[in-house]
């Protein structure tokens, strides 16, 4: 059996392939780049202009001066817990193995950015009083994050309500059963916060079964000046 047909048209192929290789080399032609790329073995990298650039927490742009940059997003559901990010560094997350259900908080020192502590209460089964307690003492000035997971609202009362209304709440007097809910407020805040959303908790919208989708908010928080004493 003769091979000579396919082995002639093999050399022909071969050199139409050398031939091209050759001039985009040659030329600098842009399937030149990925060409050599390819038979050097090495991975092409994006250039900066190729990469979307994020900022910290994960913004699409960088906060002005004297301004926090943060990130709130409510648990999904009762599988997946929230998580509380301010100036790249995680303050709450179900890595860092402090979530729970209800709502979790982060309290920061508003002029300094400082982490003050974070806390998690049950709004379900859990005792009311305990929330009551955490909230009443804050400090003028203090930042407050808070993140929903599964049930935020179930043993809330009013005075819980009136302090989250205290420190810029417009949704807390709504908020029910498994809604999600992220918000920034401040004590001796003047107005109503800018930071806040709540997602109600309906058979006709949920996203997953029992519970509404999870919520996400970022943005920048300016620092106060210190208090005057």
């Amino acid at each position: 059996m003769r091979l000579t047909g396919p082995l002639r048209a093999m050399a022909v192929l071969l050199l139409v392939g050398l031939t091209w290789l050759l001039a985009n080399t040659l030329f600098g032609g842009e399937g030149g780049s990925s060409v050599r790329y390819f038979f050097s073995g090495a991975s092409v990298e994006p250039t900066p202009e190729m990469r979307p650039r994020k900022f910290k927490c994960g913004l699409s742009a960088p906060c002005p001066a004297k301004h926090l940059a943060f990130r709130l997003v409510s648990g999904a559901a009762n599988v997946i817990g929230p998580k509380i990010c301010l100036e790249d560094k995680m303050l709450v997350s179900s890595v860092k193995n402090n979530v729970g259900r209800g709502l979790n908080i982060a309290l920061v020192n508003g002029v300094t950015g400082e982490l003050l502590t974070t806390k998690y209460f049950d709004m379900w089964a859990g005792d009311v009083s305990d929330l009551l307690k955490f909230l009443r003492p804050l400090h003028e000035g203090t930042l407050v994050f808070v993140a929903s997971f599964d049930d935020p609202a179930t043993k809330m009362n009013e005075e819980a309500r009136r302090l989250f209304e205290g420190l810029g709440s417009s949704a807390v007097k709504e908020l029910a059963f498994r809604d999600s809910w992220v918000f920034v407020g401040a004590k001796g805040i003047e107005n109503k916060s800018p930071f806040e959303q709540r997602m109600k908790n309906s058979k006709s919208s949920n996203k997953y079964e029992g519970w509404p989708e999870s919520l996400e908010m970022d943005g920048c928080i300016p620092l106060r000046g210190p208090l005057e004493g």
